[in-house]
């Protein structure tokens, strides 16, 4: 069943009338109805697309959060072949909110991380909301640590409210797991690439997101901190989160033009939620040209690459 968010309700409602007379037909073979739904299909499709060509920033926050929106689980069970994740910091213990492993991209072998949020109540309960801890990143750590050894590139699928904020997580280090993590991004001698899936919240998403290529798709957003957070501390008021969205600058144009980013991955109308396998296709395409690109490159020129690409961050404002 779809989930429709706030602004989608002309949508909403043009689609429930649909259903209605479909419902109707069932009931009444008798009954003409081809006509109609054609008809409330086409407004439908109309409404869609001027409500998504106009979306503010707390709208793209919405679309970024949304439930049926592709998780990290869709990306691998669709790009990834051979996928065998791999457990544990060797340290502490297992973290099921970031996910880490190797696997095949078009026969390819590459090192996978990923924040995995989970779509029912039971697997957001294991995968934590996709907030990790900090065992999860020194997972990352292990596996990019590996990665470089046997000269295998890095695929990261980023899509989290940021990292755990709870006692026993900083307690073990929250603050230095994501610095390691970060620091290690930075200095791998094999290509990496970053994509911004949904929510890039923080830390906690730069921790597996200091890649040579960084990309979001076009509905996804990327923030040192959440409108709702930022409105409480700046504003003292939560209800500011769709002021503090927009002073953020958190949507995909806004850090291109800024160089966070490099690119975007479009989605088709209507947002990933409602296209997966659109989506899939253009991410594969992002992939594959990455991979290619960076094939030739020597490990200095890799790590020469990144260092100037995070150094650009910001000189065109």
């Amino acid at each position: 069943m779809q989930s429709y968010l706030d602004f989608e309700k002309p949508v909403a409602d043009l689609e429930a009338k649909i259903a209605e007379l479909k419902s109707l037909a069932a009931a009444d073979q008798a009954v003409s109805i081809d006509e109609e739904v054609n008809r409330l299909s086409a407004r439908a499709d109309e409404a869609l697309v001027e409500i998504y060509k106009k979306l503010t920033p707390w709208q793209k926050t919405q679309v970024a959060r949304h439930p049926q929106r592709p998780h990290f689980s869709d990306y691998i069970s669709t790009l990834i072949t051979e996928w065998t994740p791999l457990a544990g910091d060797r340290k502490f213990g297992e973290d099921a909110a970031l996910q880490a492993g190797f696997g095949r991209f078009n026969g390819q072998s590459v090192a996978i991380l990923g924040q995995e949020k989970g779509n029912s109540t039971e697997t957001r309960l294991k995968h934590n909301f996709g907030m990790a801890n900090p065992e999860g990143y020194r997972k990352a750590v292990r596996i990019m640590d590996m990665a470089d050894r046997f000269n295998i590139p890095v695929i990261s699928f980023v899509d989290t409210a940021g990292a755990y904020p709870g006692i026993g997580a900083e307690e073990r280090g929250q603050a230095e797991a994501i610095a390691r993590s970060t620091e290690k991004g930075l200095e791998l001698g094999v290509p990496n690439i970053a994509i911004v899936i949904g929510e890039g919240g923080s830390g906690g998403a730069i921790a597996i997101a200091t890649a040579n290529r960084v990309l979001m798709l076009e509905n996804a957003i990327y923030s040192v901190i959440s409108p709702e957070a930022g409105a409480s501390i700046l504003f003292r008021d939560a209800a500011k989160a769709q002021d503090m969205a927009t002073a953020q600058k958190i949507t995909a144009q806004d850090l291109l033009a800024f160089k966070v980013i490099d690119g975007i991955i479009p989605e088709p109308t209507g947002g990933a939620h409602r296209h997966h396998g659109q989506v899939m296709d253009s991410t594969r395409v992002a992939i594959s040209d990455f991979l290619a690109e960076f094939a030739p490159k020597s490990r200095l020129e890799t790590r020469e690459h990144r260092r100037e690409k995070f150094l650009a961050i910001g000189t065109n404002i």
